[in-house]
């Protein structure tokens, strides 16, 4: 019996989520270690579909990669006609527990949005596509709305 795995499939609005269940064995350790990574990968990806990992404030917090942060910062603030300094760009990701930049935790309607529906990601959401928010970031970013339908 310890080398046996349980596997439970639930499914959600046609999607499987595979939950899975390992009996010590260290045969199973890496496996159930490759499937953690898979979880973490799909927490990385926004609210509204975004892929955090590839974000300038993700990748200078992960690398603790100052002069990222201040090339980010002068961006940001050209772009959004406001004052960002590079201590604000710093981000675990939109979904996972830790710190967030100053927009995604105080200013994103999307993320606030999926927050108060309490929905996993937009993708989550019967109304995602008539949503006037989230459809004007996957305008700019179809491979936003990619990633929330291919979860």
């Amino acid at each position: 019996m310890k080398n046996r795995n349980r596997f439970a499939v639930i499914c959600l609005k046609n999607r499987c989520v595979a939950v899975f269940v390992v009996f010590v064995c260290k045969r199973n350790r890496i496996f159930a270690s490759a499937f953690e990574n898979d979880e973490t990968m799909r927490d990385m990806i926004a609210f509204c579909g975004l892929d955090c990992e590839v974000c300038d404030a993700y990748i200078a917090k992960k690398n603790d990669d100052q002069a990222l942060r201040e090339k980010t910062a002068r961006l940001w603030s050209e772009l959004n006609h406001a004052t960002i300094l590079p201590s604000q760009i710093n981000c675990d990701g939109c979904r996972v527990e830790g710190v967030k930049t100053v927009f995604c935790a105080t200013m994103c309607q999307i993320r606030r949005c999926a927050m108060r529906h309490r929905v996993s990601t937009c993708g989550d959401c019967a109304e995602m596509e008539n949503c006037p928010t989230v459809g004007a970031l996957h305008a700019n970013s179809p491979d936003a709305r990619k990633n929330l339908l291919e979860k």
